[in-house]
């Protein structure tokens, strides 16, 4: 009989505490577009013009060696029946170091634009993480997903009343194009 009762007073203390937890934790799930976030930040102009400063000072350097490597060529190419084979040779190599240090040139350049890139958004992108932290906690949003169209969509369907990106974006102090 007590292990009744026992069992009993288990199963309604259980029942108790999972209709509670039940209860404060409604689902409420929200989404927003963390790319047209970014694209309304005044921060998003300057990092684009950042970057293009970069990737042209990247370019003109590249220029400078194609230069170099074209009048090097050229001259070789209208010289090459008068040079002795030892000059010939030295030349050549001297050409095909010049191209692999431009090939090389051309990988470095592309990494040091992409870690500018990384530099310049990772403030950024906390910066909107934790707006979205502040507009879920406020609004009491359980979960919060990504609707980017830069790659494949982690939502997959939700109507537009669960859009928080406005509010995101009303948090960091910025009217949306949508708003106004």
């Amino acid at each position: 009989m007590k292990s009744i009762k026992l069992f009993l007073t288990i199963s309604i203390c259980t029942l108790v505490v999972l209709t509670t937890n039940a209860q404060s934790t409604e689902l409420k799930i929200g989404y927003t577009n963390v790319d047209y976030i970014l694209s309304q930040l005044p921060e998003a102009k300057q990092i684009e013009s950042e970057l293009k400063s970069h990737e042209e000072q990247l370019g003109a350097q590249l220029q400078s060696k194609m230069k170099e490597f074209e009048g090097k060529y050229k001259s070789f190419m209208e010289n090459q029946e008068t040079l002795t084979p030892v000059v010939r040779n030295d030349q050549q190599t001297d050409l095909q170091t010049l191209q692999t240090n431009i090939q090389k040139f051309q990988q470095d350049a592309e990494q040091s634009l992409q870690q500018k890139q990384v530099e310049l958004l990772k403030p950024v992108y906390e910066k909107i993480q934790n707006a979205i932290d502040e507009v879920a906690k406020a609004n009491e949003f359980t979960h919060i997903f990504s609707n980017d169209a830069g790659g494949v969509p982690i939502l997959l369907y939700a109507t537009e009343q669960d859009d928080i990106s406005d509010l995101v974006l009303a948090n960091l102090g910025i009217t949306s194009v949508a708003a106004e």
